[in-house]
């Protein structure tokens, strides 16, 4: 699950919800240039912009929006995007609709990357140039070499872009991947969804005032779709505020998740090379994946088997998504179902 620290559930959440939504509605009404900008969107993104340590930030209805009308919003057909080859389809599809030039470098190469912005930058070809990384990628769970990236962004004037969405409350003490790195203050767009970690739904850009200004009256999304329910920006601004309180979830998270890989590796299955709690049983064969799947379903754990083209041919896995909530007795059923369905279709010895 997505729900990376139990929040969906929480009750303090539930009743933020409640609360919000007996004092504005169950909807806002309308866009928010219009009549749509209530008082609590207004308080969700002021506390958004103190979590994630820029000047300000937006709210959107989902993270795929916010990838959709941010990068259209400033690139267009006489610029060029530099983005990793794994980068999220929203990013990929946002790249699309701003009409740049997509230059795709190899995943986390950083020889690559640096090559690639230096001959965009040197043909002259463009009047911005743009470099876009998830923070963390969703299938393998390792992070993106920000200090590096940031390192040629300054070398060739780039703009940087980071979709933080299974960064966000999960690195930095859960103020993300620009945290974690200390590069708050060096990354241009800062990406989120407040649907994972969170547990609501919704995402968020946040930057510098002037860029979020812009956004206000470029981004497509955000002018023509209606706003977050007053519910879900309640139960937003409450998850901030536990995540502000205390660590505790996010050390919790990362307990669960150093166990589980430490477990699943001793048992002799390829986990890949995650540093996150995402954690790949990479099994390789498409139909061998799939039917490990069910079979554990079959033991009463329920873990998705992600195959081609959602990732290469070849490389096809179940993929675990430990959470805050698990507890180890939990983890240790799903431990013991994987072993059993491990050793009864030869994935492990």
């Amino acid at each position: 699950s997505n729900n990376y620290l139990g929040l969906a559930t929480n009750p303090r959440l539930i009743q933020a919800d409640i609360e919000a939504t007996k004092k504005y509605g169950v909807g806002a009404g309308a866009v928010r240039t219009i009549n749509g900008t209530l008082e609590i969107h207004e308080e969700l993104e002021r506390k958004l912009a103190k979590f994630k340590h820029t000047e300000a930030a937006i709210a959107f209805q989902s993270g795929f929006n916010c990838n959709m009308g941010a990068i259209s919003a400033v690139m267009n057909k006489k610029d060029a995007i530099l983005s990793d080859a794994l980068n999220h389809a929203s990013i990929i599809d946002g790249c699309r609709l701003s009409g740049a030039k997509i230059i795709r470098f190899n995943h986390a190469d950083m020889n690559d990357l640096r090559a690639k912005a230096k001959e965009a930058k040197e043909s002259g070809l463009y009047e911005k140039i743009m470099v876009i990384t998830d923070g963390v990628f969703s299938m393998d769970g390792d992070i993106a070499k920000l200090p590096e990236i940031v390192k040629i962004a300054e070398e060739f004037d780039l703009i940087t872009y980071v979709d933080d969405a299974h960064g966000s409350g999960v690195l930095g003490k859960g103020a993300g991947t620009t945290s974690y790195y200390g590069l708050s203050d060096k990354i241009d767009f800062q990406i989120g969804t407040l649907s994972k970690a969170i547990g609501v739904v919704g995402g968020y850009v946040a930057g510098s005032k002037d860029l979020i200004d812009w956004l206000k009256v470029r981004a497509r999304p955000f002018l023509f779709s209606t706003s977050l329910t007053p519910g879900s920006a309640g139960a937003c601004i409450e998850a901030i505020n536990i995540l502000s309180e205390s660590t505790e979830l996010n050390d919790k998270l990362w307990e669960n998740g150093n166990y589980l890989k430490k477990q699943l590796k001793n048992l002799g299955f390829n986990i890949g090379n995650s540093q996150t709690p995402i954690t790949p049983c990479i099994i390789g064969d498409e139909t061998k994946a799939q039917q490990f799947s069910k079979e554990l379903y079959n033991e009463g754990v329920y873990a998705k088997s992600i195959v081609f083209p959602t990732v290469p041919l070849g490389t096809a896995r179940v993929r675990n998504m430990p959470t805050a909530a698990h507890t180890k007795e939990m983890l240790d059923t799903a431990i013991a179902a994987y072993e059993k369905v491990g050793k009864k279709l030869g994935i492990i010895k």
